[in-house]
């Protein structure tokens, strides 16, 4: 199975492994693996080959409150509705609930 990389990457485990154990210069790595130079050092300072992980730390939804998941996670929970109907049945009570807004919380 092959490594998953995002659109943007530039470098393997394999190249991140071999410029961390490369004695060779910044601008000679830089120059093989067709990256940036302040890749290369970056990498070099890294003692793992992993990429760190982006985003926010604790995900939270920028429409709804936790008060409004809380009560539409039990709500779902507890008639076990589709989501449509939950939509419906719940925009009374929270009128700023949308259809996404609603999918990503459920």
């Amino acid at each position: 199975m092959g490594q998953v990389l995002h659109g943007s990457a530039r470098t393997t485990e394999a190249i991140r492994r071999a410029i961390q154990h490369s004695q060779a210069s910044l601008r000679t790595l830089a120059k093989r693996y067709g990256i940036n130079p302040k890749t290369v050092a970056k990498r070099k300072k890294r003692d793992t080959l992993a990429d760190r992980p982006t985003g926010p730390r604790e995900p939270r939804s920028t429409v709804l409150s936790v008060e409004d998941e809380a009560i539409i996670v039990a709500f779902r929970r507890h008639t076990l509705l589709p989501l449509d109907d939950c939509l419906y049945a719940l925009q009374p009570t929270i009128p700023h609930l949308t259809r996404s807004s609603l999918h990503r919380c459920l």
